[in-house]
């Protein structure tokens, strides 16, 4: 067994449960469509995976997709998990939320609900995601999540088309009752690749973390930055400019986490079984209907790989942040065909 791996853990698995989608967003990572799409892990065999789950840890799991509410059985899974002692939340687009779908949400033991807003207004939003009435019928299904009580946060991916908008978007979850925003920034993967030259340039990217950072005490809301692993240096960097006092290896909003965390603290199970180190990176670390969840996190070859930071190449493989940022591996792959190559969208010189 990997030495690296005993000090790795797993704090998060974000499950697709489905890939079946009622949108069409433009920057989906998987393509989502109404599908079908074959090979989707039956009931009998999900049950299996959340057992193997909790033989590694009780980690936060993540139904997610594709459109999670349209699997039939996701809130058995979820109440499942629940009784198992896994910290169960859902991301969905909020749009097929009903006062039935939530109450269900709540005896099932769902602990969080995240929903994706890409934009302030309709306009913005639904350009995104390409289905007119996306966005009102999301605010419908985030009013019915705030009536019954059930602790929701807002996502965000950040592109060209929307990063002025953030403050808005940012001003739209307070209003709304939210406890977080998490901002995404966009990983031309999936349909995404099309979008390419949506992604923001890396000291437009630097400038939007450094406010995301500054917020911080000028909301009540919970910021976090996900596929922006650089936010972890730069919450450092900042807090030291302002004369805070900084515990090097501890300091931050997540002081447990770190900015990457795919192989490390994080893994993906695809609709069909196969575990990546995150959904927009998309190698084969090993297959459920294989080998065993347990197995697939302590051995697998691209995980420990990940988890040597000796191991990384460029100047991410020289920086004393790698510890607590590590670079996005799946946008260095999309760049480069490598994943353990330095982060493509970094202005930091070591």
């Amino acid at each position: 067994m990997n030495t690296a791996m005993n000090k790795m853990q797993l704090r998060l698995v974000a499950w697709e449960v489905t890939r079946k989608c009622n949108l069409n967003c433009v920057h989906c990572r998987a393509g989502s469509e109404q599908g079908p799409y074959p090979g989707e892990l039956d009931h009998k065999k999900s049950l299996e995976v959340l057992d193997q789950i909790r033989e590694v840890g009780t980690p936060i799991v993540i139904l997610t997709g594709g459109e999670p509410l349209l699997r039939n059985d996701v809130l058995d899974l979820a109440k499942y998990g629940t009784n198992l002692g896994l910290r169960m939340v859902m991301a969905t687009n909020g749009t097929l939320l009903t006062p039935e779908i939530i109450e269900d949400m709540l005896v099932s033991g769902i602990k969080r609900v995240s929903i994706s807003l890409d934009g302030a207004n309709s306009d913005d939003h639904d350009a995104f995601r390409k289905v007119q009435g996306a966005f009102d019928k999301s605010l419908e299904g985030i009013q019915l999540l705030r009536n019954a009580g059930l602790e929701f946060q807002i996502n965000t991916t950040i592109t060209r088309h929307n990063s002025h908008l953030i403050q808005d978007i940012l001003g739209l979850a307070v209003s709304l009752g939210a406890v977080a925003h998490h901002i995404f920034l966009l990983v031309p993967t999936g349909r995404a690749r099309e979008m390419v030259n949506q992604e923001i340039e890396a000291l437009e990217y630097e400038k939007l973390l450094k406010w995301f950072y500054n917020m911080r005490d000028k909301t009540s809301l919970h910021l976090k930055a996900t596929c922006a692993p650089h936010y972890y240096r730069i919450m450092r960097q900042e807090a030291s400019a302002k004369g805070e006092e900084v515990n090097f290896k501890t300091y931050g909003l997540d002081g447990v986490t770190r900015g990457c965390l795919g192989g490390t603290g994080f893994c993906f199970i695809s609709h069909q079984g196969i575990i990546q180190p995150c959904g927009y990176l998309e190698l084969n670390c090993g297959d459920l209907n294989k080998a065993s969840f347990q197995n697939i996190w302590h051995d697998s070859e691209i995980f420990n790989k990940l988890r040597d930071f000796k191991a990384y190449q460029g100047k991410c493989g020289r920086c004393k942040y790698i510890r607590f940022c590590g670079g996005c591996r799946a946008r260095a792959y999309e760049a480069t065909g490598n994943y353990m190559a330095e982060e493509p969208l970094c202005t930091y010189q070591p």
